[in-house]
């Protein structure tokens, strides 16, 4: 993520972390590889970054998840404390079966391919036709490997694989993934998507420290689109998903509540 919500050390990850919980986040994601294309990073490299900012968090009070890839990272932070995996490669039978085994909850991203590695986006007649059968195909593997739908939260993957004409019209349907019957686990935090849309080209779309107020505009729509879990790095957004669920009626989901969903995430690269 963008340098203002990595905090370089797990001693740094903890206290950041505290202090997110303090100011009313309801989750943190803790992650030690950054979702953008690199090399590969050793799951041992990844482990020793990420085991100990879990470990730190684990009495925090609200539930953390893993932000991680690998099962065998996975399975590390599940014994480290963490409650859930956030996996951005769009799962597989290795993670699936972890999933099962531990019980925990997942939160299953739509990618097309490979993560970390740089490719073209694809064309598509209808982007949220594909997102659901996409997503179907995915659901369906995870419960034949014992994995209960309960334990699922779908991610539609903004900016991976996706131009940014994608990403909004993913978002102008949200409501229409709900016909999956699983929660709605969007990330939108500075997104390149945003910086794009307020650049006006792809090309020269703003870096993600100017985008903090077009997110929260993404934030709001997307509480009224029916977002389930919005994950987040600003307190700036944490008030527009309260104040949009308030005036959304928060729609059963209490979006706008010192107990809502909204997730607060840094981004811990140790």
């Amino acid at each position: 993520m963008f340098e203002g919500a990595r905090s370089g050390t797990p001693e740094q990850a903890i206290a950041d972390g505290r202090t997110l919980a303090e100011a009313g986040f309801d989750m943190l994601d803790v992650g030690a590889v950054a979702a953008r294309s690199g090399p590969p990073v050793p799951a041992e490299v990844e482990a020793a970054a990420l085991v100990p900012a879990i470990e730190g968090l684990a009495d925090v009070g609200v539930p953390v998840s893993a932000d991680t890839f690998s099962a065998e990272v996975a399975r590390a932070a599940l014994d480290a404390g963490a409650d859930a995996i956030n996996d951005i490669s769009g799962g597989g039978e290795e993670m699936f079966g972890l999933v099962a085994e531990r019980g925990c909850g997942y939160v299953l991203m739509h990618i097309e391919g490979p993560p970390r590695v740089d490719r073209p986006a694809r064309e598509y007649e209808d982007i949220v036709d594909r997102l659901k059968s996409w997503f179907g195909g995915r659901v369906e593997q995870a419960v034949g490997l014992g994995v209960s739908e309960e334990q699922i939260a779908i991610d539609p993957g903004l900016d991976f694989d996706l131009t940014a004409e994608q990403d909004l019209e993913i978002l102008r349907r949200l409501p229409e993934l709900h016909s999956l019957g699983l929660p709605l686990y969007v990330s939108l935090s500075r997104k390149d998507f945003v910086g794009a849309v307020l650049a006006g080209s792809w090309e020269e779309r703003w870096p993600a420290g100017e985008r903090e107020w077009g997110t929260v505009a993404a934030v709001a729509l997307a509480v009224r689109g029916g977002a389930d879990v919005l994950r987040i790095h600003d307190r700036s957004s944490l008030q527009a998903v309260r104040v949009a669920g308030e005036i959304q009626g928060s729609s059963g989901k209490d979006a706008g509540s010192p107990n809502s969903s909204a997730i607060r995430t840094t981004e811990d690269t140790a």
